[in-house]
């Protein structure tokens, strides 16, 4: 039942590889000995040779294979070569455009390529890439949402698509528990990818506070407010705390850039101080980890 088989998961749960640093080497780990496909997250920035040592202490912390999701809006081309050459299992990409050349050399390098999609025209860019999973996200989904659809209905069309092709779909947005599982297979799905589920994880990288809150809140809402200058044409999924609440209204014609300091976050072992800068726009409290 599920995703068995490929790459020697045993089941088929995939761990989204949550931004922008909360799915680090213990938490990708974890999943990875628990059977699944643990996706540590690749800055938003070329870092090579700091991605090389997150794959490294992954690797030290189990012997099962996993991968690495790159978000394409960002530079990435060095980060994608430093996964190549460590040969992880599975290069994730999502928010970009791939090529079917960066599949074939993925494949000659032994890793495998799942894309995440929000869209039929989407999937069918991914299928005719020649890649090897597909991740479908509904618009359920949590932090950053690709597309407009809602799951239920983007993925029995990704499944009619496919046929009798070996790709497995993977469902993801909205699915929380074993019956959101069990849904996502009578449509077709043969695993499903989560995100928020792992971020209140005690592996997880995100702050006890944040972790507090997705456990005793229950209410989201689909909103661009925060991040329109950095990554504009993003929207989220967050939770509707009181600061949200806030700022929710804010003039479409303002962004972050020159609204007050309110924290400072650790990403990737780098302090990011409030907002000045909007291309190192951590501005988001309730989808981001601050620490």
């Amino acid at each position: 039942m599920g995703w068995r088989g490929m790459l020697g998961f045993e089941y088929g749960i995939v761990q989204a590889p949550l931004g922008p640093d909360i799915s680090g080497p213990e938490l990708v780990a974890a999943v990875a000995n628990a059977g699944g496909l643990g996706l540590l997250r690749a800055p938003d920035w070329e870092a090579p040779d700091y991605l090389r040592d997150l794959i490294r202490k992954t690797r030290s912390l189990t012997e099962r294979p996993f991968g690495v999701g790159v978000v394409l809006a960002f530079p990435h081309n060095e980060n994608i070569k430093a996964i190549l050459s460590e040969k992880v299992a599975v290069l994730q990409v999502s928010w970009g455009e791939y090529s079917e050349e960066l599949v074939l050399e993925a494949h000659s390098a032994g890793v495998k390529v799942v894309p995440q999609v929000g869209s039929f025209d989407e999937a069918r860019k991914a299928v005719n890439a020649g890649v090897d999973a597909i991740i479908v996200q509904g618009r359920e989904a949590g932090g950053h949402v690709i597309g407009q659809d809602g799951l239920i209905s983007l993925l029995p069309m990704v499944v009619d698509l496919i046929g009798d092709r070996d790709i497995p779909i993977i469902a993801a947005g909205g699915i929380v528990d074993a019956r959101g599982y069990v849904a996502a297979l009578s449509l077709g799905a043969q695993g499903i990818c989560l995100g928020t589920r792992f971020v209140a994880s005690e592996e997880s990288y995100a702050h006890p506070e944040y972790k507090r809150k997705l456990v005793e809140m229950d209410k989201t809402e689909y909103t661009d407010v925060f991040g329109r200058a950095r990554w504009p044409g993003a929207p989220h999924r967050v939770l509707q705390t009181p600061f949200f609440s806030n700022w929710k209204n804010i003039p479409a014609h303002e962004n972050e850039v020159n609204q007050p300091i309110i924290g400072r976050s650790t990403i990737h072992g780098i302090v990011r101080i409030g907002e000045k800068n909007p291309s190192l726009s951590r501005y988001c409290s309730e989808c981001y980890n601050n620490r």
